[in-house]
């Protein structure tokens, strides 16, 4: 399986509830696509001015790619969680997120035809990291990674990101049905994938 044709359905799935965005830089290394999600809800009594709690929830992915997944980019991966999503997106740069975030899920997908090293997949497994802002008035953040290997159709993940598992399995067989693709979506719907400004 090509590792566009994965990417390309997988983000199909992506695109119903974030906004896409092809191609994304971060630190000047330009990957293939990003994806954002972001929920507000809010609980009042009769008006909305009467407020009793607003809550922001928040997912950030970025998509890398290569030949194989190696220790390069598996410490790139978390490079981007720790020291650009978590600060950049989440905090803006502050001490803290914004008053009524609740929660941000912060996830690198990786996809391969294969591993370099088969010690990698037990690393991504094993891979932690928490935050909380202000024991957790401010909400927390998470890291999640996944790796999916193409030559023999398998997904790794850490514990944060184990319910999402299914969803990168699932492309295997959607990819082998013909389904869609999401440059195929755009181009049917007349629409282009968001642009990073």
């Amino acid at each position: 399986m090509e590792r566009d044709t994965y990417l390309d359905r997988l983000l199909a799935k992506y695109s119903g509830s974030f906004d896409v965005y092809m191609p994304y830089k971060i630190n000047g290394i330009e990957y293939k696509a990003y994806a954002y999600f972001y929920t507000h809800q809010e609980k009042y009594v009769l008006v909305q001015s009467a407020n009793l709690w607003s809550a922001d929830s928040y997912e950030y992915v970025l998509f890398m790619d290569a030949e194989e997944i190696n220790d390069e980019m598996f410490e790139r991966a978390k490079d981007v969680i720790e020291n650009y999503f978590e600060p950049v997106l989440v905090r803006k740069g502050e001490k803290y997120p914004a008053k009524n975030h609740m929660y941000s899920f912060l996830t690198v997908v990786m996809i391969g035809n294969h591993f370099s090293d088969s010690k990698l997949a037990s690393r991504i497994k094993r891979y932690r990291f928490e935050k909380g802002y202000q024991f957790s008035i401010r909400g927390y953040s998470t890291g999640r990674l996944v790796a999916v290997t193409l030559d023999d159709e398998k997904v790794f993940c850490n514990g944060s990101a184990a319910k999402a598992k299914k969803v990168f399995k699932d492309v295997f067989g959607e990819v082998r049905a013909n389904k869609p693709g999401f440059l195929k979506i755009c181009e049917k719907q007349g629409i282009t994938p968001f642009k990073q400004e």
